[in-house]
């Protein structure tokens, strides 16, 4: 295999990750969550890094395995993960939250989800994370905004 194919496949799956057996989306929010707290929650520039990579390697993995969204294609969950904690305090509470609730935007899809995984491509295997993990996001800050009021 060519080299260009290899770090596409391995980008891609993030380092294989999406090969787990049975759940890799939720084995590569797994990864994401653990990049996200070896990073200590100083994530801005990786999270950008991860976002780029995976608009540049998911719709040519997509293309090589012949499969719309292959589920081998993880590295949209990890840069999912790694955006649902965005400015979000680092602390264990926030990380399990923000870990339960974007997985369940990501299988449930709420709109536009749905919507936008239809696209082709890396926007198709993006854009639905990209929004569930937005949607976590503002789940979060809501949290910790409802939260701080009620210990004023």
């Amino acid at each position: 295999m060519p080299i260009r194919e290899k770090t596409i496949k391995i980008l891609a799956t993030f380092f294989y990750v999406g090969y787990l057996p049975l759940i890799p989306g939720t084995f590569g929010s797994l990864a994401g969550l653990l990049l996200y707290y070896l990073a200590g929650g100083k994530v801005v520039l990786l999270t950008l890094v991860i976002l780029v990579l995976g608009f540049l390697v998911s719709g040519e993995a997509e293309r090589a395995t012949g499969r719309k969204d292959n589920r081998v294609i993880v590295i949209d969950e990890v840069a999912g993960m790694l955006l649902s904690l965005l400015f979000v305090p680092f602390a264990p509470k926030f990380m399990l939250i923000g870990f339960l609730v974007f997985r369940f935007f990501d299988m449930v899809k709420p709109y536009p989800c749905g919507a936008f995984q239809k696209l082709k491509g890396s926007a198709g295997i993006m854009s639905d994370d990209i929004i569930a993990a937005l949607y976590t996001n503002l789940a979060l800050q809501l949290i910790l905004r409802f939260a701080s009021l009620r210990l004023s």
